[in-house]
């Protein structure tokens, strides 16, 4: 497989795992309480534990000649994995 062959494929499974980690947070806002963690909560942490070597993959094939290019697939992931983060804070603290 080529370098871009494979980037272009990377950019897609961390969209997919982004998605899946916010999915399964915004998921426990309606379930009702547990006393320890549940299915989803292990889920999110794989998923994120999964990202750590597709972003790695994603990073070293790049074409790093054009930079905004190469960053341009990352930014709706990283929105979404903020948001991820951002709700299970509020679903932890506040709830």
């Amino acid at each position: 497989m080529r370098a871009h062959q494979l980037n272009r494929i990377s950019s897609k499974v961390i969209i997919v795992l982004f998605l899946i980690a916010l999915l399964t947070v915004l998921s426990g806002y309606f379930q009702p309480l547990q006393p320890d963690e549940g299915a989803a909560a292990h889920i999110f942490q794989l998923t994120i534990v999964a990202l750590v070597p597709t972003i790695l993959l994603f990073l070293l094939t790049a074409d790093w000649k054009q930079p905004w290019r190469t960053a341009r697939p990352l930014a709706l992931p990283a929105a979404a994995l903020l948001l991820a983060f951002a709700a299970l804070y509020y679903l932890e603290h506040y709830r």
